[in-house]
């Protein structure tokens, strides 16, 4: 697990837990399967989504026996986003090592994936009602339409900051808003209060995603975890470079971008060119924007031990360098 929880040593015990609960959700299955999992689930970043089902639920009546099994599904289904999301994109290296795709081939990361998402929706059976379960589909649904929109425009120097902005809504901040509205409404707060954290965990995500961009043009490779100008290698085009254009039609750029695949010469060039073109700086004021928006919404939250934590936490999270 990821050091970002060392200083909140509760939210790191329920955490560990969690792990346990996935160890022993592919106890039985095979061999090759577990070991490739169990790689993934000792190399889990942050596990912010489960993390904010856990911080969610201390809002209300928090029942550890329901919330960390609901916690672990949670994190099992962005799991499965993410290797589905490295196929696409035929991503290499994901948190510093090979992503299950480059290392195993693309056919075992579909298997992968596909028993993520089945183990995933059998744990939330048991531990979720079926109202939330249909908001789980449905937050799987727009993650789904948002990778199918981020393939569909590939290469497209015509994208928009609002194609983005749904882009990143659906593909990160619905999980984001999900984790804290069901950890909230499955602990008994009442639908008020777990609409107001739900709306937290959507500002969290769009504030969150927009640092992510950021770094694949500013950040350090081996404290990232991964090649910076990975999305532009792909031929996705994020909010640095989007607003970079719409400043400046730099007709050299504009002819590179149009190729089908960019040379390590060429993404240098592109990576310049957003650095000097005001890019990185007015990405940098809209996530600073959703930043203070979840925070005005954290303020109008009863002072409680977890509205602390997650004062602390969002200003960690979203003022980072990785």
């Amino acid at each position: 697990m990821d050091k970002f929880w060392d200083k909140n040593l509760e939210i790191k015990s329920e955490l560990t837990e969690v792990i346990k609960i996935m160890e022993k959700r592919i106890k039985n299955s095979n061999k090759s399967i577990r070991n490739i999992l169990l790689d993934m689930i000792y190399n889990s970043g942050k596990m912010l989504r489960p993390a904010f089902v856990i911080l969610a639920g201390k809002f209300g009546e928090y029942d550890r026996e329901k919330i960390l099994p609901l916690a672990a599904a949670i994190e099992m289904l962005h799991m499965a986003t993410l290797v589905h999301d490295d196929i696409i994109d035929n991503a290499l290296i994901r948190r510093s090592k090979p992503t299950i795709q480059a290392e195993y081939g693309k056919d075992y990361a579909v298997f992968i994936g596909d028993f993520l998402f089945s183990e995933s929706f059998l744990l939330l059976s048991d531990n979720i009602t079926v109202s939330n379960l249909k908001k789980v589909s449905k937050v799987v649904s727009k993650i789904c339409k948002g990778e199918i929109g981020q393939f569909e425009s590939r290469h497209n120097i015509y994208i928009t900051i609002n194609d983005y902005l749904r882009r990143i809504a659906a593909k990160t901040a619905a999980l984001f808003a999900l984790s804290f509205y069901v950890g909230a409404y499955e602990s008994k707060c009442d639908e008020s209060l777990a609409k107001a954290l739900g709306s937290i965990g959507y500002n969290i995500g769009m504030a969150f995603q927009i640092i992510d961009d950021i770094l694949d043009y500013t950040g350090q490779e081996a404290v990232v975890g991964k090649p910076l100008g990975n999305d532009i290698k792909e031929g996705v085009f994020t909010l640095p470079l989007i607003y970079s254009l719409d400043k400046n039609k730099d007709k050299k750029i504009l002819e590179l971008l149009k190729k089908e695949s960019y040379s390590d010469d060429d993404i240098q060039q592109i990576i310049e060119f957003v650095q000097q073109s005001g890019g990185i700086d007015k990405s940098k004021m809209l996530a600073q924007k959703y930043t203070e928006k979840a925070f005005d919404k954290i303020s109008m939250l009863k002072d409680s031990p977890p509205k602390q934590v997650l004062i602390e936490v969002t200003g960690k999270l979203l003022y980072r360098n990785y």
